[in-house]
């Protein structure tokens, strides 16, 4: 049986309609065949520049469209929108409308398809957005399992329309339904943000909080936050965080008594007390991952239904009671909590993570509690795989001789500075850049250990123009493109030496002003690590600074495999995913698992996909700092991007520091870099930019 043709799809609106015209070129089975719009200078570049036809009218289309995706605003929020989707269904175009749509409206559309033989689909958009879609595929299988005790919710008010779908998907049911009207507010009180009414939804007590709110000018700018939905059972918790992530998991509490009434801690019946207390699953990407990525594959989820009801054929009215009922149910909740307040505030200033957590990795004899971050975003610490069918990492009989195979990273080269650059440009390079701007570095050079392509040795190089760089890189593809990045400047080969040395027997200069520890000591095992902290140590000028980036976990944990990157040159689409879980064969260590997919001029299947695994010993700031006998102390980063920090020398330690004994290592005697009388060191451990 032969693949049906690709539809033939005509994008209608440029600005959400950016994102539907960006699922259409990405989606395999669909041909962009044009823009529609009222004739705007943007509009028409933006046609230009995707190189598909700009029409003003529809009555100028080209014959052999097939659908057309709407979004433009229909008459509730002033556009004409269902004006211009029934226009296309007397043209016999199948039409995909995005939300909101009056419920008149809506019935008037799908009555309309019936008529012109036409499909119709309203697109709810957040329903199809990954974390949301994780959500109610994880709360089909609780309710299965155990009867749902309740559903709390909040929503901003022009996302509730997409609330009531959400909730109807993951409950797998609309009805029963029935709702109290809010209490109302006394109005000594003042101005309240959110409105609260209580009700029934599927047969299950609902509790539902809405961001009553609206700047009619710029609605999404101004919401207090997005969808934010719980699921409750005897069993536990399932929450979705956020419209965009992640989704969590929590236990129920419960725990024994004993004859006298206490709680009973230890022995049988205690095993379920070893549960985590939460659990998160997925992983949150940045605002610009949300407009490349999750918003366009949801539209293109919500296409592949608009297709596969052109292929089924049917009635559309038939087809869209379910959408009539969700937006039956908006209509009533909307109605019964009124107009929201108009408000008109000023731009709002963001806080980074940094402002709430400004040490995120705990810092010595901080005992706080942190929450568990989400696994690494794209920087050095993780797109330095080892590639499939190489060395997976070292083993613990070669550990302490050198952190990984060389061989092993080159092949990866090629994909580093696809996500690697713009990590370096906001996170690292501004941070080192402006810690080392008054820096002494006149008692040696900088230590690039790890180096990698160069960006961070570069960055440098640019922040400190009389700085001399020894960069050191094992692996031949990584250092190929380092060399060529510092021959390509006439100022970085003035200053940057290159070496294939690798830790921990670097050929160390005698004395180093700044040492830039980039993701080597998590390949290494204790005795390696030791033996290389006392080398660096030994070198590092009294006010020198040694510069970590880690991982953002500290400890070994489940990792579930997440996509974390996309990257586009040329017509290859670049795709990056990672995850991990702690090694059955050694305690405190993971294996990790990367994966790169390329993807030609938006095929479906990746032309190559590129896998590797490797074990890597996780560490937090608090431990190296600890082990080090140093002072810590956090770099600002930007939001998510890993821990950045910088070591120096506790005042009044020696300039040879020496950290706590090390048991059943190597005599410090063996090291022929160590004094006869200088202590072994525990493991000291950074991971960043230049892992794998």
């Amino acid at each position: 049986m032969s693949e049906p043709s690709p539809l033939r799809v005509l994008v209608c609106g440029t600005n959400f309609g950016r994102f539907y015209a960006e699922a259409v070129r990405r989606r395999p089975g669909y041909v962009l065949a044009g823009i529609l719009s009222r004739g705007s200078a943007a509009s028409r570049a933006y046609a230009q520049s995707l190189g598909v036809p700009f029409l003003t009218d529809a009555d100028d289309l080209p014959a052999g469209i097939d659908a057309a995706c709407v979004a433009v605003s229909s008459s509730i929020s002033g556009g004409r929108g269902t004006e211009l989707a029934r226009a296309l269904m007397d043209r016999g175009i199948h039409v995909l409308q995005e939300h909101p749509v009056h419920l008149t409206e809506l019935t008037g559309n799908l009555t309309h398809a019936r008529r012109r033989g036409v499909q119709y689909r309203l697109n709810t958009h957040y329903p199809h957005v990954a974390p949301v879609r994780a959500f109610v595929e994880a709360t089909r299988r609780l309710v299965a399992e155990q009867r749902p005790l309740f559903v709390d919710a909040a929503t901003p008010v022009h996302l509730m329309h997409p609330l009531v779908d959400i909730l109807g998907q993951a409950m797998g049911t609309l009805r029963p339904w029935r709702f109290a009207d809010p209490a109302p507010l006394p109005a000594e009180i003042g101005p309240q943000p959110f409105r609260s009414l209580h009700g029934v939804f599927a047969g299950v007590p609902l509790t539902l909080r809405v961001h009553h709110q609206l700047d009619p000018s710029d609605r999404d700018n101004h919401a207090l936050h997005w969808h934010r939905i719980s699921v409750g059972t005897e069993g536990g918790v399932l929450t979705l965080a956020d419209t965009h992530g992640p989704v969590l998991w929590s236990p129920r509490l419960h725990i024994g008594r004993d004859a006298h009434r206490r709680f009973v801690l230890e022995g049988p019946g205690t095993g379920r007390l070893g549960l985590g207390t939460t659990a998160v699953v997925g992983t949150t990407g940045s605002f610009r991952t949300v407009f490349s990525d999750l918003w366009p594959e949801a539209i293109g989820t919500a296409l592949d239904g608009l297709r596969a009801a052109v292929l089924q054929g049917g009635d559309a009215l038939r087809a869209g009671q379910y959408d009539l009922a969700v937006c039956r149910i908006w209509t009533d909740l909307a109605a019964r909590l009124g107009p929201p307040e108009i408000i008109r505030p000023a731009t709002p200033r963001p806080l980074a993570v940094s402002d709430v957590f400004p040490a995120p990795g705990g810092l010595p004899g901080d005992t706080t509690p942190r929450p568990e971050p989400a696994p690494p975003p794209a920087g050095r610490a993780a797109v330095r795989p080892a590639l499939a069918g190489e060395p997976a990492g070292p083993s613990p009989e070669t550990a302490s001789a050198r952190p990984a195979d060389a061989a092993a990273y080159s092949p990866s080269a090629e994909f580093f500075d696809l996500v690697a650059a713009e990590h370096t440009a906001t996170s690292s390079a501004p941070a080192v850049a402006a810690l080392l701007a008054d820096a002494d570095l006149s008692t040696g050079p900088v230590v690039d250990i790890g180096a990698g392509t160069g960006l961070v040795t570069e960055a440098v190089a640019r922040a400190r123009p009389d700085a001399e760089i020894i960069a050191c890189e094992p692996s031949v593809g990584m250092r190929a493109v380092l060399t060529s990045r510092v021959f390509s400047d006439e100022d970085l080969r003035a200053r940057v030496t290159v070496t294939a040395d690798s830790a921990p027997d670097l050929d160390l200069p005698d004395r180093i002003s700044v040492v830039l520890l980039c993701g080597v000591l998590g390949h290494l095992d204790a005795e390696g690590r030791a033996r290389l902290w006392r080398r660096l140590t030994r070198r590092l000028a009294p006010d020198g600074l040694v510069i970590v980036e880690l991982m953002q976990f500290a400890r070994p944990l489940v990792l579930p495999e997440t996509r974390l990157a996309t990257a586009r040159a040329g017509r290859h689409r670049y795709e990056w995913s990672f995850g991990g879980a702690p090694d059955g064969t050694q305690d405190a260590v993971m294996r990790l698992h990367s994966t790169w997919r390329v993807y030609r001029d938006g095929a479906a299947q990746a032309e190559r996909e590129v896998r590797d695994s490797y074990r890597w010993t996780p560490f937090g700031l608090s431990d190296v700092a600890a082990e080090s006998g140093m002072t810590a102390r956090t770099l600002p980063t930007r939001p998510g991007a890993p821990p950045l920090a910088v070591l120096t020398r506790t005042p009044g330690s020696p300039d040879t520091a020496a950290g706590p004994q090390l048991p059943h290592t190597r005599p410090a005697s063996d090291d022929p870099d160590a004094s006869p009388s200088a202590p072994s060191l525990v493991s000291f451990s950074t991971d960043g930019q230049d892992t794998p």
